[in-house]
């Protein structure tokens, strides 16, 4: 795990920027920035450390994001109202207000994406923020490779389209028209509660789905819609599907938060 003020490029920091910043320069006018005549994907950084947000600026600007940036919970929400972003990516730890009221505030009427940085670690914190709202979770210190790749998951949520006619989880085929999984010549049944379990993560490739928001797609019994269900429905999946499941690749737990399938 590197530093939060360090990305895996190995280019050479700006003129300007603080020592440990890397920016991959040739990304620069490949990131998701449109034609001329198009607006490009606006980000919103909201965080209080100014090597932190300056660290955040420069290597989304030098992907091609439109970066408008925030240093506390007010400024962020009233950023977001004359400018309102895309996507989000906030530090719960504010001098103003808690980031958790941010993302509530946001949730009152965008859709946008929230990504939240933070050094808390506890499950609780993480969960609570999901249930506000929160798309991802990412804890610092963190690489700013994996902090993109989290965004772009993030930001492909608004169209996911549709999910594929069939696909493959270690030694299975799975046919989701027709409900049907081949391990081999071998017909392996899946419940209806897994089903709904593997089309709600399959529709949504690489973003992280929180625990409440996958019970609520899953539903199953009266009584057993909690947390130990939905690992129980999980670790029944990884045993059907993948070709090892004490070392699941694409069935993935996100401890404390929630679940991600990895294509």
């Amino acid at each position: 795990m590197c530093s939060p003020l360090t990305s895996h490029s190995t280019s050479s920091s700006p003129s300007g920027a603080d020592p440990g910043v890397a920016v991959a320069a040739a990304a620069a006018g490949h990131g998701p920035g449109s034609p001329a005549g198009h607006r490009q994907t606006r980000v919103l950084v909201v965080e209080d450390e100014a090597a932190m947000l300056r660290a955040l600026r420069i290597n989304l600007r030098a992907r091609g994001y439109d970066v408008t940036t925030a240093g506390n919970g007010r400024d962020a929400l009233a950023e977001a109202g004359s400018r309102p972003p895309d996507a989000v990516i906030l530090d719960l730890g504010l001098p103003d207000v808690d980031g958790i009221e941010v993302i509530r505030g946001l949730r009152g009427w965008s859709n946008a994406p929230v990504v939240v940085l933070s050094g808390r670690t506890g499950s609780g914190d993480k969960i609570t923020a999901l249930d506000a709202g929160a798309d991802d979770y990412v804890t610092k210190p963190f690489g700013m490779d994996e902090l993109l790749a989290r965004l772009r998951a993030v930001l492909s949520r608004d169209d996911p389209g549709p999910p594929p006619a069939s696909l493959t989880i270690g030694r299975c085929t799975i046919d989701l028209a027709t409900r049907s999984v081949l391990a081999g010549t071998r017909t392996v049944r899946l419940t209806p509660v897994q089903w709904r379990l593997l089309e709600t993560l399959v529709r949504h490739p690489g973003q992280l789905l929180g625990t409440q928001r996958l019970l609520a797609e899953i539903g199953g019994p009266e009584g057993q819609r909690d947390r130990h269900y939905l690992r129980f429905q999980m670790a029944a999946l990884r045993r059907k599907l993948e070709a090892d499941p004490s070392r699941p690749q694409h069935l993935l737990t996100e401890p404390g938060m929630g679940y991600r399938y990895r294509p």
